[in-house]
């Protein structure tokens, strides 16, 4: 496996859909995986640490685990079939035991942002998928988040 780090979050222009590219730590490639608007505000909001007025989804499962003193110990993307990514949460509770728990990669991406829980990549995955990242350079992703990510877009495209 790999580790990964979410290094941006794009829209695709050829159909208007966000992607998530997940990078390599450890090489100049990514991986990109196509989600859904929802997700890809509770990711821009998690990137930024912003805060939406209202709990999200996300930030309700966050909540949820913290009071229940459990964890997330990593997210996997852990398997890609016809174009469908796949995903899984290891969810430990307070007494250590680890479940599996089947999810969507954009839902597991953004829980991790927010638990600051570590992503992971199956090599097969990775094989199939990786490009070039276009944000090799630290630099370039931080100068992306702060000034080119706008959340207001995607507010405006979900609502």
């Amino acid at each position: 496996m790999r580790e990964a780090v979410i290094k941006a979050l794009l829209v695709d222009p050829s159909n208007n859909s966000p992607v998530v590219l997940l990078k390599d730590r450890y090489s100049s490639k990514a991986v990109p995986i196509w989600i859904g608007d929802a997700e890809a505000m509770s990711i821009a909001f998690g990137l930024q640490s912003d805060r939406f007025p209202r709990p999200l989804t996300h930030d309700l499962m966050k909540t949820l685990i913290d009071d229940l003193k459990g964890s997330v110990e990593k997210v996997v993307i852990g398997d890609v079939q016809d174009g469908t990514y796949y995903a899984s949460i290891f969810l430990k509770d307070e007494d250590g035991e680890v479940y599996e728990i089947d999810a969507r990669p954009s839902d597991s991406l953004a829980l991790a942002l927010r638990l600051e829980s570590p992503i992971y990549v199956a090599e097969k995955v990775f094989e199939s998928s990786a490009i070039e990242s276009p944000f090799v350079e630290e630099d370039d992703f931080q100068e992306f988040v702060e000034y080119d990510m706008n959340l207001g877009e995607f507010r405006r495209r979900i609502g």
